[in-house]
């Protein structure tokens, strides 16, 4: 059956699936429509900033010549993170030094991606070495967001969340220190999720005794989020601190029962400061789930002291990553790098000895905390979607933000206790998306992933598509 390339573009993954599965279409038409759209669509927002067409047309072409249709992703379009190691495809790091990298492996989790049938069109923008949440950096320039393209994306996940945004693809992976996989998803109106650590395996680079960053799915609904997880989480013979729980328990998510379940919601965690209409849009959801027989309660655990040690567990890895060449690189390094480094060399033993300490305490608080509700909403982003030309955020409600991470808090406080975490669309205000941060218990992801299922059904704000995306949408209904 011929299907407009548009209308395949503005299925979710699930249903692209069940097309290429029960042969309605072949893996080269969908990812013909996909290039088409991304043709269309990038050159206004700069998500897709290496495309490796020939390789995937290559790959569909296998694909539908040769291979199981019951593989996870089967046929589906995907893009990596420019962070991610891809086998003789370019990795930049969003760093001039590395504009021409071509790295002879691909990441572990990049491998489980292609083994399970994905097809890679392309790597998404990020921000120098990823950090900051605001996607630009001196190789690609800036990602623009779908909604309002003189508006950023967030980050460091970004290039991945306007991909999805747009319709360019319906996966994308990500990775999340500080809030990359959420914070950029808040602002594009799509899912970012946030694993527990031990999911999904994060080699054969980094390190492996920190768990700080996890690497995480992209989609624009949980269904697909859920479907992606199944591909990347499980134990890795190669890694060790790895849970022993198959990605397959993830691939099938039922929603929970929204009456009765124990909900507390927070419009800053006690602490933040938040614009107003995100804290509007928080309190609109928590009273649509409230409706839905949700019991519905002000109330967050204390993260006091959370800031600190979020600042010296990253720090300490920017010091491990930049340590053996930090002599060649330093001075080409953007300042907010340098000052990392620069932090992270001057911690003391008793920094890092506090440091851990404290976040042990606050773990454990959280964990009390955890006893009374299942689950805690906040806000993912304090702020609403800057103007691009703004490097970082220097002042939210009148208060000076001192560091150009202190802005993104919401999603570093969560960060810190290693509780497994998702944005969720939750609203828009004017034409903008919100997103609300849905967290659980450590290692409930399982759990996580049903009860945003069923918020997403109550709520329905993942159907609502960019101006970009409006005639491809009206041609599909």
């Amino acid at each position: 059956m011929a299907r407009d390339m548009q209308e395949l573009c503005s299925l979710t993954a699930r249903q692209m699936l069940a097309l290429l599965r029960e042969g309605e279409i072949s893996c080269l038409e969908l990812l013909e429509a996909h290039v088409s759209r991304i043709e269309e669509c990038n050159p206004k927002i700069n998500a897709i900033v290496t495309q490796t067409f020939e390789l995937a047309i290559q790959k569909a072409r296998e694909l539908d010549a040769n291979s199981d249709r019951e593989l996870p992703l089967f046929g589906l379009p995907i893009a990596h993170k420019d962070l991610l190691a891809t086998k003789g495809v370019r990795t930049t790091f969003g760093f001039p030094a590395y504009r021409d990298f071509i790295p002879p492996n691909d990441a572990w989790i990049v491998s489980r991606m292609r083994d399970a049938g994905a097809v890679m069109v392309g790597k998404t923008n990020v921000p120098e070495f990823g950090a900051g949440s605001h996607t630009f950096n001196r190789v690609f320039g800036a990602t623009r967001n779908p909604y309002d393209l003189s508006r950023t994306v967030g980050g460091s996940s970004g290039g991945a969340a306007a991909a999805l945004c747009s319709r360019m693809v319906p996966l994308a992976d990500g990775s999340d220190t500080g809030g990359s996989l959420r914070n950029p998803a808040a602002f594009c109106n799509v899912v970012g999720f946030r694993p527990s650590p031990g999911r999904v395996p994060a080699g054969p680079n980094g390190d492996s005794w920190t768990d700080l960053s996890q690497h995480g799915p992209m989609a624009r609904t949980i269904d697909d989020v859920a479907l992606f997880f199944s591909v990347l989480a499980g134990p890795d013979e190669r890694a060790f601190r790895m849970l022993e729980t198959s990605g397959s328990e993830f691939s099938a998510i039922e929603p929970s029962e929204l009456k009765g379940l124990r909900v507390a919601y927070t419009t800053d965690f006690g602490c933040l400061p938040v614009e107003r209409p995100i804290k509007e849009t928080l309190l609109t959801f928590a009273s649509r789930l409230e409706q839905e027989g949700a019991v519905v309660e002000s109330a967050t655990p204390s993260f006091e002291g959370a800031r600190k040690v979020f600042g010296v567990l990253r720090s300490i890895g920017f010091r491990r990553r930049f340590g053996p060449s930090v002599e060649n690189e330093y001075n080409e390094l953007k300042d907010t790098i340098q000052w990392e480094i620069d932090r992270g060399k001057a911690l003391s033993l008793e920094d890092v000895e506090r440091a851990f300490e404290e976040r042990s305490r606050l773990v454990r608080n959280a964990m009390a905390f955890f006893q009374n509700y299942d689950v805690l909403l906040g806000p993912s982003t304090q702020v609403m979607q800057f103007p691009i030309e703004v490097d970082w955020v220097r002042e939210i409600n009148g208060q000076e933000m001192s560091t150009y991470i202190e802005w993104m808090e919401a999603c570093s406080l969560i960060s810190t206790i290693g509780f497994p975490s998702l944005s969720l669309p939750a609203g828009f205000h004017g034409a903008l998306p919100v997103g609300v941060q849905v967290i659980a218990p450590i290692r409930q992801d399982l759990k996580l992933l049903q009860m945003a299922r069923a918020m997403e059904a109550a709520t329905d704000f993942q159907s609502h598509v960019p101006p970009l995306s409006t005639d491809m949408d009206k041609r599909a209904s």
